[in-house]
């Protein structure tokens, strides 16, 4: 039996082992040593200091109580409680050892986690800013107070356990016992261990009333965070009252240990409870109720003039610039002529419904996919900075296949495509600037150009790769090329994970994935490696567990490597009076219906202090210290001096491509909907309160519309700048109707770049907001949208449009401030029914006041809306309804035919489209598939023209009577 339980210990203890040493490998690997080590040692100090203390407190407790037990047990004790003294005499040893020893381990394991907490205390940095009440500066909020209530707290649970420990000791051998008459009787020795502890945990107390005055300045509770009026007058004098009393009456209790005389302490006791009732509860209460209530406005006006404050400066919201906004309606001719910066760069491409073109344009295999969204950047092209679509090539692996398919061939996903943002090639399919295999396209590729993507958002969770030189070649790659029926083969050559060539090396990672196959496979040889932990938000996070991770990576070609970028965050919720934040409610929209695992937990402070970037060929995480001046970074940097690199180190190809962070942002726009008010009578009467609207795209009326990232010149601005924005409508309040009109416009500046290696813009993360005027109903995001759907032009060629079992889609709603109003533009998708169909663009929507714009280019909608002329420069390109020259275009219908008889063909053209697609799919030839859906687009084109012809020639030119019918006077 023993030898079973020796054997199932080692086992236990060995995979322990082997989880710590495979950690060590990989922190070795990515060279982020050090913050493994300084966790591990931290978190064994901790565990050691106070699982020792806990441990020797519990023990002398306990000994000194049996050391000091009465001698004649036998006459002073009942039959039933020698009979436990005798049982337990012969393991006392055993029990007086065990039982500190165990609740030490816990203790220990407790403290453990409070890591964090104890470096940033050891490390902090000052603000250099302090609050209004007590003078102190903002970082004794954010380190050393949680590190002080800590200790407090810790130690009141080490008085408390001690302490009843030593009382059991005193209760079972008698020191402490009930007479049979009535009646308890406390030996000195009880009575002085007893009055000892209970003096302790007064002192500790009143340590915790004296902390509590300064936690008011971090309180939510109420309408305002922070200290109100309340709070000032009331709740922190008494806490001062609290803690001296609690002080007192931790003496009395010393004094009745050495005197025996038990009333005046206990009368003190009495009066201490008394006094945390009247004095900490009733007396708020009161004031808030009948001093603070009649009067709220006037006594809490420099209060919350202190939350505005501070919420402003906590969340990186002291320096908006508010912008009064003109907010006209009135569509005149040539009203965009000078708006070409913003109508160049209108983003006609929704990255939202392009992930299904992308795979049936640009998958070719099976094992590749697309995420379901797509990201949003921008490159410079022929000269020009153009808004482009952007996505990897990840790789999908079967979950039901081979371990062999899972974990040795299909390893990596390959390059990068891309797509202008706002150009429309045939078809209304996108204009690619970088595509297929091999890739190529107008970003180019040059033999720098790493397209490999081992580490992706949907790699697999372990990959073997690698082989000795010569050895066959077993990592599938790509097609030979884009039409090819063969695969090329690939070895990884890089340093991308811990070597697992070795048996050892084999048997720890056998038993971290489960895997027996690593163990066992011949795949497995000397110069294999293994990588894992290849998610790049995930990867991010484990280097440096100080930052909370974005909830997004989006991707950049920087010198020749595609790179990740990841934006990091140093959040705090102990910042005085700044109102908090749960962050999974405040970043969850219509792109974000779930919260992300890592953006949990409410924060009071949020900075975007670090800059990440992963290699997706190799893994390599270099993290940049964004935000130098933030004092938790510097902090931080103290902690781990050699893990983040300055910003300065950035190259100038990696700066052109950050970009402001939305969840950050989704967390300012939330605050700044009421937080743009600062007058504080103004924010008092919530007069002037703002929601983020819901997106009208959705058929879901609960979901927020997500902020939008496009190239855009600002009102007031000279040169246009990557940004990314978001609109506001007033507020609903109860029992009132929901206004969808408009009442501002918020844009975050993302151009960090420069063209200078380490050089960052000082326009980047300007936050400009539009105000609109009140008085004037500018369409929301919402009515936009109902003007779109209620328009009957529009719905009667959308129904047009539907037939031949298509569907039809509404793109991303675009606001855009031009020509001192508001427009409004919406790309129209088609979608055929189908396993391999997939979006193309097919009209464009347009408003701006109450002028509706539908056209099958943006130029031609912009001139409908603009009286003709809207005078704008537009680059979506090609007519997505024209398709001369692509495969399986239809040749325009011959000019004899009448309007009629062209709706008649092109319905007929559809039809045999449809069927042509249906048996192209059930027999798996996809080329024909897709040209019979080229073909299905034109005719319903063709038939959507001749629909508006026909109801053209039925309405009577302007000045003409209509005709009689037949038989009435004329």
């Amino acid at each position: 039996m023993l030898t079973i339980v020796a054997l199932a210990v080692l086992v236990v203890a060995f995979m322990f082992f082997a989880g710590v040493y495979a950690d060590v490998l990989w922190y070795n690997q990515v060279e982020f040593s050090e913050v493994f080590w300084t966790e591990i040692w931290t978190r064994a100090a901790l565990f050691a200091a106070a699982g020792i203390l806990m441990g020797v407190a519990v023990w002398l407790s306990m000994w000194l109580a049996w050391r000091a037990r009465p001698k004649n047990l036998q006459s002073q004790t009942r039959d039933s409680l020698a009979q436990y003294q005798r049982q337990l005499e012969p393991m006392r040893r055993l029990v007086f050892i065990g039982i500190p020893a165990v609740i030490g381990f816990f203790a220990g394991s407790a403290a453990m986690n409070a890591w964090q907490d104890v470096l940033l205390f050891f490390n902090q940095e000052p603000y250099g800013q302090t609050d209004p009440e007590f003078g102190l500066d903002y970082m004794f909020y954010m380190a050393s107070l949680p590190f002080f209530g800590l200790i407090v707290g810790f130690l009141i649970s080490v008085v408390l356990i001690a302490g009843i420990a030593g009382l059991l000791v005193h209760y079972l051998y008698g020191s402490i016992r009930v007479k049979e008459q009535g009646g308890l009787v406390i030996e000195s020795a009880a009575r002085v261990h007893l009055g000892v502890f209970v003096a302790l945990f007064l002192v500790l107390q009143a340590g915790n009333y004296w902390l509590n005055r300064y936690r008011t300045l971090q309180s939510q509770d109420g309408n305002w965070a922070g200290a109100m009026y309340t709070d000032v007058n009331a709740v922190i004098p008494t806490s001062t009252i609290l803690a001296v009393a609690a002080a007192l009456v931790a003496i009395l209790f010393i004094v009745t240990a050495i005197t025996g005389k038990w009333r005046i302490s206990l009368v003190g006791a009495a009066g201490l409870v008394i006094a945390a009732i009247v004095a900490g509860a009733a007396y708020p209460f009161l004031i808030q109720e009948y001093q603070v209530k009649p009067s709220e406005v006037t006594l809490e006006q420099d209060y919350i003039d202190r939350n505005i404050e501070h919420t402003r400066e906590a969340y990186g919201l002291a320096d908006v610039e508010s912008t009064n906004y003109a907010g006209e309606t009135a569509a005149e001719a040539g009203s965009l002529a000078e708006e070409s910066a913003n109508t160049e760069n209108i983003r006609l491409m929704d990255p939202n419904l392009l992930s299904r073109t992308f795979g049936q344009l640009q998958q070719f295999r099976p094992y590749y996919g697309f995420p379901e969204t797509l990201h949003v950047d921008r490159y410079d092209v022929d000269g020009q900075t153009q808004d482009t679509i952007i996505s990897v090539r990840d790789i999908n692996v079967d979950p039901t296949s081979s371990w062999v398919n899972q974990h040795i061939t299909y390893t990596h996903g390959y390059g990068v495509v891309a797509a202008d943002a706002s150009e429309v090639a045939a078809g209304g399919r996108p204009s690619f600037l970088l595509s297929g295999i091999p890739t190529s396209g107008e970003l180019g590729s040059d033999e720098t150009y790493e397209p490999r993507i081992y580490f992706g958002m949907n790699s697999p969770s372990y990959s073997i790769v690698g082989a000795p030189e010569g050895a066959p070649e077993r990592e599938r790659d790509r097609p030979q090329d884009a039409s090819s029926d063969q695969d090329t083969t690939y070895t990884f050559s890089g340093e991308g994970g811990p070597s697992v060539g070795g048996f050892f090396n084999q048997l720890v990672y056998a038993i971290k994935f489960g895997s027996t196959e690593i163990l066992l496979s011949s795949d497995v040889n000397s110069e294999s490696q293994i990588l894992y932990d290849r998610n790049p938000l995930e990867r991010v996070q484990k280097v440096a567990p100080y930052l909370t991770v974005d909830s997004n990576a989006y991707p950049a070609i920087v010198d020749g490597r595609v790179q990740w970028i990841v934006e990091g965050y140093t959040t705090s919720n102990d910042f005085p009076y700044s109102t908090g934040q749960q962050l999974d409610s405040a970043t969850r929209d219509a792109l974000n219906t779930d919260a992300a695992s890592n953006l949990t937990g409410q924060v009071n402070y949020i900075r975007n202090s670090v800059k990440a970037t992963v290699d997706a060929y190799d893994g390599s995480v270099t993290l940049y210290a964004w935000d130098e001046e933030d004092p938790l970074l510097k902090a931080w940097q103290k902690v781990y001096p050699s893990s983040l690199e300055p910003y300065s180190e950035m190259s100038a190809g990696l700066m052109d491509h950050v970009r402001y962070p939305e969840d950050m942002f989704k967390v300012q726009r939330e605050l700044l909907g009421r937080y743009h008010v600062t007058n504080p009578v103004d924010f008092y009467e919530n007069n002037d309160a703002w929601s983020v609207p819901v997106d009208p795209t959705q058929d879901d009326d609960t979901v927020k519309q997500p902020p939008y990232y496009m190239s855009l010149r600002m009102p007031g601005k000279d040169e246009p700048a990557f940004s990314l924005t978001n609109t506001y409508i007033p507020q609903l309040t109860q029992g009132a109707q929901q206004r969808n009109v408009l009442y501002g416009f918020l844009s975050a500046n993302g151009d960090a770049g420069t063209g200078e290696d380490g050089v960052k813009s000082e326009d980047y993360g300007h936050l400009q907001l539009l105000e609109l005027p009140r008085q004037t109903a500018i369409p929301g995001p919402g009515q936009a949208q109902a003007n779109f759907d209620s328009n009957a032009q529009v719905s009667q060629e959308l129904n047009l449009l539907r037939q031949g079992a298509s569907e039809v889609i509404n793109g991303n709603l675009i606001t855009l401030p031009v020509a001192q109003g508001i427009l409004y533009v919406q790309p129209v998708y088609i979608q055929s029914t189908g396993p391999t169909s997939y979006p193309t663009l097919r009209k464009v929507l347009v408003s701006f006041g109450d002028e509706v714009g539908f056209a099958n280019t943006l130029e031609e909608a912009l001139d409908q809306v603009f009286e003709g002329d809207s005078g704008a420069s537009t680059a979506d390109g090609q007519d997505p309804t024209e398709g001369e020259g692509e495969p399986g275009s239809q040749p325009a219908p011959p000019e004899s035919q009448s309007a009629q008889e062209q709706l008649g063909q092109a319905l007929q053209d559809a039809n045999e489209a449809i069927m042509a697609s249906e048996e192209a799919m059930a027999s798996g030839d996809w080329t024909a598939y897709g040209e019979a859906q080229t073909r299905l687009n034109e005719a319903l084109s063709r038939a959507l023209e001749a629909d508006e012809s026909i109801r053209g020639e039925a309405m009577p030119e302007e000045g003409t009577e209509p005709p009689a019918e037949e038989g009435t006077e004329g």
